[in-house]
């Protein structure tokens, strides 16, 4: 499955993202932003385009209706931040903590997050295309009620996941692990999964295997 990635030029320049506090509207564009804070906020309804963002920390903000174009982040905290309702196209996250973050009823397409926590994060009623989870853990992690469509999990933990009336079909688990998940034996028709996992959803739909 190919992703498109970030379209972002070369010649960005640096700014603090508090500077976004003093646009006319809540907009950032064509920069590079390190190492700043910017915890327990509210910024709804804000437009980030055509960056690259480092080393920062959102944790505990609020970010809904959050409009993501062309960005990638690099080692940041979202923990407990809320970016539900948000539209993320062509952005990656990279070594992230998203910790408990909030996506429900968020549009998400030619997204990976790589190498990220997203434990307890909610994706709930979101519809995800052409989205990649590589590498990260997702335990506990809600995708209920999502429509996906392209979507790959990429040597994932997704322990304790729960895709309770989300579809499978289509969708590659089958490199990830996981010791139970919250699932629909109708939603897991067409699931690209291993052999082993093939055995552990026999167990978990209460089937008694016998050598």
């Amino acid at each position: 499955m190919k992703i498109n990635a970030p379209k972002i030029p070369n010649n960005l320049f640096p700014k603090e993202f508090n500077a976004i506090l003093t646009e006319e509207d809540p907009e950032l564009e064509l920069c590079s932003i390190s190492d700043s804070s910017f915890e327990a906020e509210k910024l709804p309804r804000a437009r980030l385009s055509k960056m690259i963002i480092k080393n920062c920390r959102f944790a505990h903000t609020v970010f809904r209706d959050i409009d993501l174009t062309d960005v990638e982040f690099e080692n940041c905290d979202f923990s407990n931040a809320d970016l539900s309702h948000s539209s993320i196209h062509r952005v990656v996250f990279r070594s992230c903590k998203l910790l408990g973050v909030n996506f429900t009823e968020s549009r998400i397409g030619h997204v990976s997050f790589e190498n990220s926590l997203l434990n307890l994060a909610a994706f709930s009623e979101s519809k995800c295309e052409k989205t990649v989870f590589q590498d990260s853990s997702l335990v506990h992690t809600d995708f209920y009620d999502c429509l996906f469509k392209n979507v790959a999990f990429q040597s994932c933990n997704i322990t304790d996941a729960n895709f309770e009336k989300t579809s499978l079909k289509g969708i590659d688990i089958s490199t990830s692990t996981f010791d139970s998940l919250t699932i629909s034996p109708e939603n897991l028709f067409g699931c690209k999964v291993s052999s082993y996992q093939a055995l552990q959803f026999a167990a978990l739909l209460g089937l008694d295997i016998v050598d």
